[in-house]
């Protein structure tokens, strides 16, 4: 095992975003964890917690440097599990949610994991060629169903943005061992889990992704205890 592995988990909350750390932490890295929740200290599992604003592309950078600091090397995972939505105004008008409020979740949901994937890549050019390169991207349906329902349009817009922008990246890169994935957990058969998502499956799956086992492609579909499915 490669000593003083790094990941950073842009978007730490008490579900997916725990049980992921968790995980890693397990599995022996070193982790840090950014939230609107940090504290810029240590928490009581040892993890790094660093304070974020997602909807400031431009604070991403700072999160990358603080963790060269803490941990002396480029974190070699990076996942991004923020997401941003706002609700139209007019429950019946998909078009009522003004445009500000557009931009900024697009900042969160697109913008700043842009941001996150150009600080990896520069940071994995300073690491061992050995070292396995991973970003994964917390996705879900949208990249590829659109939902008829008024408040899934900034959701909507951001996930399909980033499915394109990650798998070009893994498409591209991956000569040089870095891979990018867009995650999305689905049931047995396909369907969207929406608010149903298990955490401890993305921990699973998420820490396969990073060890580069098998062939799974950037649209990393997967299911509670079979990891990637694909599906049509």
């Amino acid at each position: 095992m490669a000593a003083n592995r790094v990941v950073l988990i842009l978007g730490s909350g008490p579900r997916v975003g725990a049980s992921v750390a968790e995980k890693f932490a397990s599995n022996g890295y070193k982790v840090a964890v950014a939230s609107r929740s940090g504290t810029g200290a240590k928490t009581a599992n040892g993890f790094l917690s660093l304070k974020a604003d997602f909807s400031h592309p431009d604070s991403i950078p700072g999160l990358f440097d603080a963790v060269k600091t803490e941990f002396h090397t480029s974190p070699s995972v990076v996942i991004y599990n923020a997401a941003s939505f706002t609700a139209p105004p007019d429950e019946n008008s998909v078009l009522s949610v003004p445009a500000g409020d557009v931009v900024s979740d697009l900042a969160v949901n697109t913008v700043s994991p842009y941001v996150a994937a150009q600080q990896a890549v520069s940071g994995w050019e300073t690491l061992p060629k050995e070292t396995k390169k991973t970003f994964i991207y917390t996705g879900n349906i949208l990249n590829v169903s659109i939902i008829p329902v008024p408040m899934m349009l900034n959701g909507g817009i951001g996930k399909a943005a980033s499915a394109f922008w990650v798998g070009l990246a893994d498409i591209l890169y991956s000569a040089r061992g870095y891979r990018f994935f867009y995650a999305d957990e689905r049931y047995a058969g396909g369907e969207a889990k929406k608010m149903a998502i298990d955490a401890s499956a993305h921990a699973d799956f998420y820490a396969q992704l990073a060890e580069h086992e098998g062939s799974v492609p950037w649209h990393a579909t997967f299911v509670k205890d079979k990891g990637y499915v694909g599906f049509q």
